[in-house]
């Protein structure tokens, strides 16, 4: 198991100076600005301004979204301080991030989870009209290994944790 973690660390490795030297880089003003979304405002802002629109659809929203965040925060925090993966600039000597994370560990990408997790259940909950939000996670995301915090593994796993989440969340309280 040690060696194979080895060999995906050594690809991320790889696709993060990658994409650090083609195609990154040059776009930190809009990776600051998709970041800064995924901070989690829109998280609660979200959900309190579709219920204060459409109270009948909204609140129940509200509920789902506070329920599944109340499952997510816990999970996320227990695997940033289990797995206590170092970031880039602690990880690759020689690589600058544009921004000073908020935290040590870099595994899984919470920014990028709870993007997913908002996505995925506002989709569930209201259908087609809430696809552009995956759009929008898939921007937060790719924003985190741009500005340097993140490898792309730790952005593919909260990518699908946070889904995960969202369809466990909506099954348990759906049925």
């Amino acid at each position: 198991m040690n060696r194979l973690l080895q060999r995906i660390h050594q690809h991320d490795l790889q696709l993060l100076l990658w994409l650090d030297m083609s195609f990154l880089g040059n776009r930190t003003t809009t990776a600051r600005l998709a970041s800064r979304t995924g901070d989690g405002w829109l998280q609660l802002l979200l959900p309190l301004t579709l219920w204060w629109l459409e109270p009948a659809s909204g609140g129940p929203f509200c509920l789902l979204v506070a329920v599944a965040f109340c499952c997510e925060r816990p999970l996320y925090l227990l695997l940033k301080n289990s797995c206590q993966r170092r970031r880039p600039p602690e990880a690759i000597p020689s690589f600058r991030s544009v921004i000073r994370a908020s935290d040590r560990f870099s595994f899984p990408s919470g920014h990028t989870m709870a993007a997913f997790l908002l996505a995925t259940l506002a989709t569930l909950h209201y259908g087609l009209p809430a696809l552009p939000l995956f759009l929008w996670a898939a921007l937060v995301g790719l924003s985190r290994v741009e500005l340097g915090v993140h490898f792309p593994s730790d952005v593919i796993a909260g990518a699908l944790l946070g889904p995960a989440i969202a369809l466990v969340t909506y099954t348990a309280m759906i049925s």
